[in-house]
């Protein structure tokens, strides 16, 4: 009895010596966490007010809430009665610790770095990366985040980044739209060519410089294929793909030149 009253004042006496302590390491905690989260907004506001580069704003961003976080949580551990000196060192220690079996996000962590660095691709440039097709919509300090054309949310680690092919297609302002359209055989090629070329010139979207060309590309099994590049801005691909196929169709229609389908001679031989 006398040792379990002797426990139960023990336990009294360092329930009042930390609960004190314990209570403001909490307060600080949350408090800080708030801090930190108005402080990066802040900051992105800022730069943001400045002009910086969106790809910046959004890696600097990430950097400085993890930086404040970590200081936080040395300072609420200090508060709490652990020795700062030996908790650095606990944490270097954990850190080296964690940081070989973590070498994949180290790697993404320097990926994110030199994506910065270097720039092959910022926020808002369409993309083609790792497999996948998609518009960059943040750089992270481990991930970059694209928006697939389906609006589908991918992420991929800056260290596959960093190390593989990008394709980023919005990067010269302007792309080629590549088109094949078959004509018959007994078409007249000249009279179809400038039937496309004013189906092409007639739309503003169409860009002149680079000019368009139209030029016969193949002599199929059942057509003659004719070759159509348009150059367009990148926001115009699509469009422009999709409405000067059928601004073709119904130019040849109403020219008397016929878009042929497959088909096949059978001769028959009575023995």
């Amino acid at each position: 009895m006398e040792q379990l009253d002797r426990y139960s004042d023990l336990a009294i006496s360092l329930a009042i010596s930390y609960a004190p302590k314990l209570i403001l390491a909490l307060v600080t905690l949350i408090v800080g966490l708030w801090l930190i989260g108005m402080v990066v907004r802040l900051s992105e506001k800022g730069m943001a007010r400045s002009k910086t580069d969106q790809t910046l704003v959004s890696f600097i961003g990430s950097l400085l809430s993890w930086g404040l976080k970590a200081l936080l949580l040395i300072s609420v551990a200090s508060m709490v009665g652990i020795e700062t000196t030996s908790f650095i060192a606990v944490l270097g220690a954990a850190g080296l610790a964690i940081g070989l079996a973590l070498q994949g996000s180290l790697a993404n962590f320097a990926g994110g770095v030199l994506v910065i660095l270097f720039k092959p691709y910022k926020v808002g440039d369409l993309i083609e990366a790792q497999g996948h097709l998609g518009v960059v919509k943040e750089i992270q300090v481990f991930t970059t985040i694209l928006i697939s054309v389906e609006n589908k949310r991918i992420i991929i680690p800056n260290g596959a980044m960093s190390n593989g092919s990008i394709t980023n297609i919005s990067a010269e302002g302007t792309l080629r739209v590549d088109l094949s359209i078959g004509i018959a055989y007994d078409a007249d090629i000249a009279k179809a060519k400038q039937v496309i070329m004013d189906v092409l010139q007639s739309d503003d979207r169409v860009l002149q410089d680079p000019a368009p060309f139209v030029g016969v590309t193949e002599m199929a099994d059942s057509s003659v294929n004719l070759v159509v590049r348009p150059w367009a801005k990148v926001e115009d691909y699509w469009d422009i793909h999709f409405d000067v196929n059928e601004k073709v169709k119904v130019a040849l229609d109403s020219n008397g030149i016929g878009i042929p389908f497959p088909q096949r001679d059978v001769h028959l031989y009575n023995h």
